[in-house]
Formats: C-alpha cells, sequence, structure tokens
C-alpha cells in the first residue's frame, strides 16, 4: 500500500467541498493508495509523470512512485482552471 501526500492547495480545496463530494473526493484519494492506476486515469498531456482521475464533477491530478502517491490538485472537472492552476504551480 501506498502512503499519501496532498498538497496544501489540494487540502485546502477539499476541506471547502459539501459533505458528499468529500466523501467521494477522499474515498478516490484513498482508493489511489491502493491501486495509483485504476482503469479509469489516464496519462495527463504534456506531464508523463502526472496522471488524473475524475470523480462526478472534479478531478485529481496526480503522480506516484513505488511508495507514495501525490495529490497535485484536486479541481471542477469541466473548467480549465484546474489546469491552469496546475501550470503555474511548481509541482
Amino acid at each position: 500500500m501506498h502512503n499519501l501526500d496532498i498538497t496544501k492547495s489540494a487540502g485546502k480545496f477539499i476541506k471547502k467541498l459539501p459533505p458528499k463530494q468529500y466523501l467521494q473526493v477522499v474515498g478516490t484519494m484513498l482508493s489511489l493508495r491502493e491501486d495509483p492506476r485504476p482503469h479509469d486515469s489516464e496519462q495527463l498531456k504534456g506531464y508523463p509523470k502526472y496522471q488524473r482521475v475524475d470523480i462526478g464533477e472534479f478531478r485529481i491530478i496526480y503522480r506516484f512512485d513505488k511508495d507514495t502517491v501525490y495529490i497535485a490538485l484536486v479541481g471542477k472537472r469541466n473548467d480549465d482552471e484546474v489546469y491552469k492552476r496546475f501550470k503555474q504551480s511548481k509541482y
């Protein structure tokens, strides 16, 4: 099982979610510990080390190594803002 490392910005975003969406996103993040490459994940275009996975209306951008899953960003799925924030960050 992998460890989980969440960036400060992803943690802040998650804390603001309504309870139902919070449980969905956190549940998906915990499942990434067991399987960091679920069937519905895709490699992030232009960033070969990063994956993305969608949960309802949200998207998680992450990478992983043999020990840890690093959650870089969580944002709205149908909003390009999540990608703008990712490009501006230093992940």
